[in-house]
């Protein structure tokens, strides 16, 4: 693709208004566990759940570690290996990620170490492959797979984020059941489970955890719950025997404790980031609307969306911006197709990695997109920004909120300065910090 900035865009977009802007705080429930309480609540929910005493010495532990950006993800995984040793246990870690990090072993080494998952941090070894063991089929047919490493191990424990899913809707979505096969099922198990489509994954993933949990080597799951503000709310250890029970159950409070944007609707959606560590599709979509298939829904309804940064942590993986009405050329630039087609073979969905409309900045992306929408000047649109979609405690709002806002129609919205032209640097970088 050739990419011209001869200047017949950027004059068609050159007098195209930005709306004022001001900065805006959202408020949800913040109960949440401090970092240097981490350690004491994973210890404390193991011994809730009587599962610790399934940890005997000399026994051999695989402790999955996956590949999102979840809070605190170093000091928890530092903190199950801990529990493990206390125990007499010998733990080591594997990445249980599918088909991320370019569907390789070095690459998934390395997303582990960009969240700080070292061997020297977390005091054990990890164990990187893409080799699998065939465990068997499940009841619908389908072929399930184990990472090797973790197969050969004397037990397992899922440490994982449980929360919503970001293309379907089930009884199980993101967390253990998903862990057990997708993560550790590598490329060859996560191809299976998305095989027969979205429509029908949330049938597949619990028939499919049903022969992992049937290998025997499941201890147990300790899945981590966030809040609104990305931060650690709660862990519940949960038996392997249990876990089918029980995710779903914790998927209620998942869903409960997701933030939102509150104002509902508007016309453009800015996001300033997107990324792996934020979300499987770089944001997520429960948040900002933008679905890559129809099987889930939810999130702010917007016309046009555009996306300007794509996060280090992704690794040049910018799966997602399919998802966006205008990307900027900083993240066309930095695609890795390699590793985001892998991830699209993987799931089968494509959508996510198709190339929307590149303009040559931040500045046309979002002009760009206020040209383009329908029944709106763009002086007056209705504009939102967040940082990304893991962090929306402060957004931006475009003046056409300001007096709803102020006036308090929009619960949980306050207006934390008045609204101000946006900055913009000579080549068009968005400069105007969110906070």
């Amino acid at each position: 693709m050739i990419l011209r900035n001869d200047g017949t865009v950027s004059a068609l977009l050159k007098d195209v208004p930005i709306p004022r802007m001001f900065r805006a705080s959202q408020k949800f429930p913040d109960a949440h566990i401090e970092r240097e309480d981490i350690c004491k609540a994973v210890f404390d929910a193991i011994d809730a759940g009587n599962v610790g005493g399934r940890i005997h010495p000399g026994m051999r532990v695989a402790i999955t570690a996956g590949s999102r950006g979840i809070r605190n993800v170093d000091e928890i995984t530092r903190s199950v290996v801990a529990y493990v040793k206390e125990k007499g246990g010998l733990p080591f870690i594997v990445p249980a990620m599918g088909s991320h990090g370019g569907a390789t072993a070095e690459g998934q080494r390395e997303m582990l170490a960009g969240y700080g998952i070292t061997e020297e941090a977390m005091g054990c070894p990890i164990l990187s492959s893409m080799e699998t063991v065939f465990l068997g089929l499940s009841e619908l047919g389908k072929p399930v797979y184990m990472d090797k490493n973790a197969y050969e191990a004397d037990g397992i424990i899922l440490s994982c984020r449980l929360k919503p899913h970001n293309a379907f809707r089930g009884p199980v979505e993101s967390g253990p059941c998903k862990m057990m096969t997708v993560g550790l099922g590598k490329q060859k198990g996560a191809e299976q489970v998305h095989s027969d489509g979205m429509d029908n994954i949330a049938k597949n993933i619990p028939t499919m955890a049903k022969v992992v949990l049937g290998t025997g080597k499941i201890l147990f799951a300790v899945p981590c719950l966030e809040n609104a503000y990305d931060q650690t709310l709660m862990f519940e250890a949960i038996p392997a025997e249990n876990i089918l029970k029980r995710e779903p159950e914790l998927l209620k409070i998942a869903f409960a404790n997701m933030p939102s944007i509150l104002v509902k609707e508007g016309d453009v959606l800015i996001v300033d980031m997107i990324g792996k560590n934020f979300s499987g599709t770089g944001v997520d979509p429960n948040i900002t609307g933008t679905f890559s298939t129809p099987y889930a829904s939810g999130g702010v309804k917007v016309q046009r969306t555009c996306f300007l940064n794509l996060t280090p942590e992704s690794h040049g993986n910018s799966l997602g911006i399919g998802l966006a009405s205008a990307i900027t050329k900083r993240i066309y630039d930095q695609i890795d197709t390699n590793a985001m087609y892998m991830n699209c073979m993987t799931s089968t969905v494509i959508k996510s990695a198709m190339i929307p409309c590149i303009l040559w900045n931040d500045k046309e992306a979002i002009q760009f997109c206020l040209r383009t929408c329908n029944r709106v000047e763009p002086a007056h649109a209705r504009v939102i920004r967040i940082p990304n979609s893991l962090h929306v405690g402060q957004i931006m709002l475009s003046e056409a909120y300001y007096e709803d806002v102020v006036a308090g129609r929009y619960e949980g919205v306050t207006a934390d300065s008045v609204p101000a032209e946006l900055s913009f640097d000579q080549d068009g970088a968005l400069t105007t910090p969110v906070k």
